[in-house]
C-alpha cells in the first residue's frame, strides 16, 4: 500500500506495511545511494552524514507512532551500535535494522551477545 505522508516541511509518498491492524511506515537512514536505491521502490529516507546525524533521525523516528521499521546504512550504524542498542532495550518500536551499505564486505553479527546486552544479562 502507497500513501502520501508529511515529513518534515516535505509531502512524500510512503511505502505502507501491515503490521497486525496497523498500517506502518518503514524509513531508510543512510548515504544518498543507500536512501534513493529505497526510495525508488518507494520507501522515504533521511540522507545523513555523520553517524551522529543518524542518530539523532533514530531518536526523532522512535517517537514517531507511525514508523514501525527504520532500515539504517551500517555504515552509519557501527559507530553508534551501542548508542543503538540502548535505545532498542527501551523501546520496541520501531524496530532498528542496519543493512550493509552499497560496497561494504559481509560482517557476522553476534545476536546473542547483542540481546544480552539489550537484557541486561
Amino acid at each position: 500500500m502507497v500513501a502520501k505522508s508529511t515529513f518534515g516541511n516535505e509531502e512524500k509518498t510512503v511505502k505502507l506495511v501491515h503490521v497486525g491492524a496497523k498500517v506502518v511506515k518503514i524509513v531508510t537512514i543512510g548515504s544518498r545511494i543507500f536512501v534513493t536505491s529505497f526510495q525508488l521502490a518507494g520507501v522515504q529516507g533521511v540522507v545523513v552524514d555523520t553517524p551522529q546525524t543518524a542518530f539523532s533521525e533514530v531518536k526523532k523516528l522512535a517517537n514517531d507512532p507511525d514508523v514501525g521499521l527504520v532500515l539504517i546504512s551500517e555504515d552509519m550504524s557501527t559507530p553508534i551500535a551501542t548508542e543503538l542498542t540502548k535505545l532498542r532495550a527501551t523501546k520496541s518500536k520501531p524496530l532498528v535494522f542496519a543493512l550493509p551499505a552499497s560496497g561494504s564486505e559481509k560482517k557476522e553479527v553476534d545476536y546473542r551477545k547483542m540481546l544480552k546486552t539489550i537484557l541486561g544479562v
